[in-house]
């Protein structure tokens, strides 16, 4: 019988939407995760740094620049250590910066992705994946990657319905 996994990262706090800077309660990247969750039943795990982002939005992309431009590998709170009893792996995250937020690094470049699926799905206001998508590739070396998802962050909350055809896809 096959596993699945979400490992995604995702901020709450003050983000920017189509109408400007907004505070939410949930990130945009997690509620995507729940809605792959209530379609898959797959496992959920949260790539948390250990020293939060701020809550304010231009604070927080002040330092998600820094760490790219530093090439960070900010620490997290917990990590998963062994993803062998998972075949398809759903990888999520805020295009930040063009990329992945540097936590998603941090984890990733922990794994063996040797023989797994992935589908990536990305939150963004307008960029899309970015190059992140190059990256996965370079992270996930012998994994199959999949066609991702890309939702704007200004619609997760009525995006459920593609969430879901694009996971039974």
């Amino acid at each position: 019988m096959s596993k699945s996994l979400i490992l995604y990262f995702s901020r709450e706090g003050n983000n920017y939407s189509n109408e400007g800077i907004k505070c939410i309660e949930i990130g945009n990247t997690e509620v995507i995760a729940n809605y792959i969750k209530e379609f898959t039943d797959a496992d959920l795990f949260k790539m948390d740094p250990l020293i939060d982002y701020p809550e304010d939005y231009m604070e927080c992309t002040k330092i998600a620049q820094e760490e790219l431009n530093d090439d960070a590998r900010p620490e997290l709170k917990g990590y998963i250590g062994d993803i062998a009893e998972y075949d398809l792996i759903y990888i999520g995250f805020p295009n930040w910066w063009g990329t992945m937020p540097m936590p998603v690094w941090t984890q990733l470049e922990k794994l063996d992705f040797s023989g797994k699926t992935i589908k990536p799905f990305v939150t963004h206001e307008g960029s899309g994946f970015g190059k992140s998508l190059n990256d996965l590739e370079k992270l996930c070396t012998g994994a199959n990657i999949k066609s991702g998802l890309s939702i704007q962050g200004s619609f997760v909350s009525s995006s459920k319905q593609k969430v879901q055809n694009w996971v039974l896809r």
